[in-house]
């Protein structure tokens, strides 16, 4: 009988194959849920950047991050799913799935891929908001809109491509990313830092300090963003199953080690532990872990919060040395958070028997991230002198000083009185 055995497997695994595969209610339910969360990470990104800027700008900055829902979620129905998930080439997708056509019917591991494709479509949308902390006060809206639109088909996806497609040179490679910190969180990061740079400093900068002019705001969208934050990291398991729970603890241990760590320096160098510190450590223990969440073990987790924070708060207190006004620190927080991320994968996911041997891992890793650092920062470069070409990048002296909402969206987040104006004044439109 043994010998007949590999055979009556072979039966066996042929006849599986051949049997339509079947969607598991339980896991697609989790992934409507994943995905409601991860959408509203966006509007809570919103409250984060808003309460970080100045009243007299703090509707243009929400808006930047909330405008990103209703520009990519048409552009990744049009065209931006099938450029990351199409099966194309090493580099880039194709343009089979345009309008998400033929993914009726199909499936993905055990979800349909419509909800698949909506998930993914989250991702998509906050990593152009993210973009938006190093430019608000400054950048024109239309501007943000155009240039934001660009970036997602032309920057993202194809860096979706890269490492989460089957096809993609990095994904054959072995490059571990599980919810995004090389595609969504390095690329930003470098591609802030970029657009700071282009549209130059807010006037004043750095001689007068910009202070966050509602705190209780940042508090809420760090909140906001931890709570869907779970959704984002455990939901790229795409099952609930031991994956999805390993993603989910290690999302609560970094960034609690992260906020103590930032708190802690805070401490020790300026004696005060802050409220935006610790939304910020928050943050930054939240990106550090994205790439590595469901790859590393508990104690991993928290090493990676620790050495993500540290590495974010000590750019924050150097950045002047960039000379550089990236507004709301996304480079250091996102970028700079994400790169740590990702090569502590490298280093780490041994202690879940993730990846290949530590030192070829870690290799890998490496390339991963400067491939994003330099297709998103020469990408991001290139695509803002185009825009330049098309309108002014940025607002007018005189709608800087005064603030952007009005001569913007012909609104305001607080009465004249609040903000200690009289009348206000248009200035101007976009």
């Amino acid at each position: 009988m043994s010998r007949f055995l590999p055979f009556l497997m072979l039966s066996l695994l042929s006849q599986a194959a051949a049997a339509p595969a079947k969607a598991d209610s339980g896991d697609t339910a989790w992934m409507l849920v994943s995905a409601a969360l991860v959408l509203l990470m966006t509007p809570g990104l919103a409250f984060f950047y808003g309460g970080l800027t100045r009243a007299r700008s703090v509707l243009n900055t929400m808006m930047m991050s909330l405008v990103c829902v209703g520009l990519i979620g048409v552009l990744w129905m049009l065209a931006g799913y099938s450029f990351a998930f199409g099966p194309g080439n090493a580099w880039f997708g194709d343009f089979s799935f345009l309008g998400l056509n033929g993914l009726q019917g199909q499936l993905t591991g055990t979800v349909p891929t419509y909800i698949f494709a909506a998930f993914q479509a989250m991702f998509a949308i906050i990593a152009v908001a993210l973009i938006s902390g190093a430019v608000v006060e400054r950048m024109r809206f239309g501007a943000f809109v155009l240039f934001g639109g660009l970036w997602s088909l032309l920057i993202y996806s194809p860096l979706a491509h890269w490492v989460w497609s089957a096809n993609g040179w990095l994904f054959k490679d072995q490059a571990l990313d599980f919810a995004g910190g090389t595609v969504i969180h390095i690329s930003a990061g470098v591609s802030a830092l970029v657009a700071a740079r282009v549209l130059g400093p807010r006037l004043g900068f750095p001689r007068h300090a910009h202070v966050p002019h509602n705190v209780p705001l940042v508090l809420l969208g760090a909140g906001l963003l931890h709570f869907g934050w779970m959704g984002f990291n455990a939901g790229s398991a795409l099952a609930a199953g031991e994956t999805a729970t390993l993603a989910f603890l290690t999302t609560l241990i970094a960034p609690a080690a992260a906020m103590l760590t930032w708190l802690l320096w805070e401490s020790g160098r300026d004696g005060h532990p802050t409220a935006v510190g610790a939304a910020t450590g928050l943050v930054v223990g939240l990106v550090a872990i994205t790439p590595a969440c469901a790859y590393v073990s508990p104690w991993a987790a928290m090493l990676i919060g620790i050495l993500g924070a540290t590495a974010s708060y000590w750019t924050v207190q150097f950045k002047h040395r960039l000379n550089t006004d990236d507004s709301l620190d996304v480079f250091a927080c996102h970028g700079v958070a994400g790169i740590v991320g990702a090569l502590l994968t490298g280093l780490l996911a041994w202690t879940t028997g993730s990846g290949k041997e530590v030192g070829e891992q870690f290799v890998t890793q490496l390339v991963s991230v400067v491939a994003a650092l330099v297709y998103a920062g020469v990408g991001t470069f290139v695509l803002l002198k185009l825009v330049s070409l098309v309108m002014p990048l940025r607002v007018s002296e005189r709608q800087e000083l005064a603030g952007i909402d009005l001569s913007a969206h012909r609104e305001q987040g607080y009465s004249e009185s609040e903000l200690g104006l009289g009348a206000p004044v248009f200035l101007g439109g976009d």
